[in-house]
């Protein structure tokens, strides 16, 4: 609080802060140090032996213990989302916990293995574990990045105005088409009842809009030989600027679905991968007790 001339004002500082510097990067420093623990001990205990320790080593049983222990209540996030809290345990800190913890596995299940591969359970587990991490990595990296994009490519023009806009100019195009011969009167009804916005999830993925029903038309049109009348002719140009501009305006909200895409894209890999995980690591445990 500050006094200004015997009145009492009040100030507030509004900050955003990101999960990834959630609380000063206090859960990368937790990760690192962890890391940096694990990786003194382990070369601590292996300087001594003729091999470094493995998975069958106590240290592999502990180091292993603690990645299981991570992997499941990294999975935990999904049903986290679902619960509002506040403080220490906000969903900020622990997406924050979540990412820097998981970014530690690399070290803390690669020493667990004791740098030994094969065709079997144990690698697969190991190898569905990098691709969680991987694809997580590439989630934090989109929604560090894309939502600027998003902004920048919409500008102040929310969604809905995209869409009002395309619908205003489908209007337009009706209304201008009534002066119009049969051949250029159906060329404008291709645009307006087969244009496909959006579209399949790959397709807003790749952008790919090749057979647009709105591009295809604006070619026909251009196509077409010169109106015999005067009348004709002007409602033709007016078709033709409405259409060019229901083309960039197309355009426009294509690029920020296929944007939007982008941000979904990463869960496709990373929640199935995360499944598998867990079921090749309870296969992984039961194996090695079984044979133990």
């Amino acid at each position: 609080m500050t006094q200004v001339g015997g009145h009492t004002e009040r100030v507030r500082h509004r900050t955003h802060e990101g999960f990834l510097r959630h609380r000063s990067f206090f859960w990368a420093q937790v990760a690192t140090v962890l890391c940096v623990i694990v990786v003194g001990v382990y070369f601590f205990v292996a300087r001594d032996l003729a091999e470094p320790p493995n998975g069958g080593s106590w240290l592999g049983y502990l180091l292993g213990t603690m990645s299981a222990g991570l992997i499941v209540w990294l999975a935990c996030l999904g049903v986290r989302k679902r619960v509002i809290t506040a403080g220490h345990y906000s969903l900020k800190a622990w997406v924050s916990a979540h990412v820097y913890l998981g970014l530690s596995l690399t070290i803390l299940a690669t020493l667990h293995t004791g740098f030994q591969f094969g065709w079997n359970i144990h690698t697969l587990a190991y190898v569905l574990m990098m691709v969680v991490i991987i694809s997580g990595a590439l989630g934090v990296w989109a929604y560090a990045t894309l939502p600027q994009r998003l902004h920048g490519n919409r500008g102040e023009t929310t969604r809905r105005q995209m869409l009002d806009t395309i619908g205003s100019l489908d209007a337009q195009l009706h209304e201008a088409a009534q002066p119009l011969e049969r051949a250029a009167a159906d060329v404008v009804r291709l645009s307006i009842e087969q244009t496909d916005l959006g579209g399949s999830f790959w397709k807003r993925l790749t952008q790919s809009y090749g057979d647009c029903a709105n591009r295809r038309a604006l070619a026909r049109l251009r196509a077409l030989p010169a109106p015999g009348s005067a009348v004709q002719a002007e409602a033709l140009t007016k078709v033709e600027s409405l259409m060019q501009q229901k083309a960039d305006a197309l355009s426009l909200a294509r690029r920020q679905m296929g944007i939007t895409a982008l941000l979904e894209a990463w869960l496709f890999v990373h929640i199935p991968a995360t499944f598998a995980l867990l079921a090749a690591l309870i296969a992984h445990i039961v194996s090695v007790f079984a044979y133990w």
